[in-house]
């Protein structure tokens, strides 16, 4: 089956394969027309939970047939979708929220298909670790999105020790349910780094919270949160090790003749150079 599409100012034809459509993080209003578009001339719309996605197709007036496809059928589901791409159908896959395939089980299914023969094609849109960085504050020109960090606090130590010498800004989903122990693990592994916490994007009750570490433990306690959430957290500074160090004094002795505080010079410093305050302010104390 071949669908030709009517836009505005032009036809496009969509060959039969598995399309990858981004859904809204929150508002129902935030999906591409293109995505529309895809999804009402779809044969088959594959999602995590078909009680959510009814809820987001019913807002948009598309009616089409739906399949479950989640951690805990995905297994038994994937040569299913594999045969109707095979019969020539159009296959929109969907999550319940954002982009498909980040931390769900559809990249499977997109290797399989490929594997198959299958087109492949991808309909872009909300995200919410991108989202929640441009909310956050913090360096966006390097980042590692690690998805959910482990239940136990042994293994989630474990891989934040593994992240803790990384420069780049770390973003992680996390549960309400934990959202303390886990700033607690991220304190003692990490140190007391700026970070932040972006919850209920797109929403009524969007909020953004931001501070050190040990800043939003505080500010979180005795409240109430629920649902899922992104956690954010400043990479680690870069090291005096291998850099001009003699560069670095210059500056500093630049600044101190304007009789700026070292807090100040740390600051101005930290942010041209990427050092750590913690190293700049070491190097103040040494220059006259």
């Amino acid at each position: 089956m071949i669908a030709l599409l009517l836009c505005r100012r032009y036809f496009f034809i969509m060959q039969p394969g598995l399309y990858i459509v981004a859904t809204p993080i929150g508002n129902l209003k935030d999906v591409t027309l293109r995505a529309i578009e895809v999804l009402k001339a779809s044969d088959l719309i594959i999602c995590e939970d078909t009680r959510v996605s009814r809820t987001l197709l019913v807002e948009h007036g598309i009616n089409k047939k739906l399949i479950a496809y989640n951690d805990y059928n995905a297994k038994a589901v994937r040569p299913k979708i594999i045969e109707f791409l095979r019969e020539g159908k159009i296959v929109s896959l969907i999550s319940d929220a954002g982009t498909p395939l980040i931390s769900d089980p559809g990249y499977k299914l997109a290797k399989l298909a490929r594997e198959n023969g299958a087109y492949v094609t991808t309909i872009p849109g909300a995200c919410s670790p991108i989202a929640a960085l441009t909310l956050s504050g913090l360096p966006s020109d390097s980042f590692l999105f690690d998805g959910f960090l482990p239940n136990k606090s042994g293994a989630r130590k474990n891989r934040l020790k593994g992240l803790r010498q990384l420069e780049s800004t770390l973003i992680f989903f996390d549960r309400s349910s934990r959202i303390g122990e886990t700033l607690k693990d991220m304190l003692e592994i990490l140190g007391d780094r700026q970070a932040a916490i972006a919850r209920e994007i797109t929403k009524k009750f969007e909020e953004t919270l931001t501070g050190s570490i040990g800043e939003l433990i505080k500010l979180l306690q005795g409240r109430e949160l629920l649902g899922e959430m992104v956690i954010l957290v400043e990479g680690h500074g870069k090291s005096v090790e291998g850099f001009d160090i003699s560069e670095l004094d210059a500056e500093i002795a630049r600044l101190k003749k304007q009789n700026l505080p070292a807090k100040s010079i740390s600051e101005i410093l930290c942010e041209k150079y990427g050092i750590s305050k913690k190293e700049i302010y070491a190097r103040i104390s040494k220059i006259n």
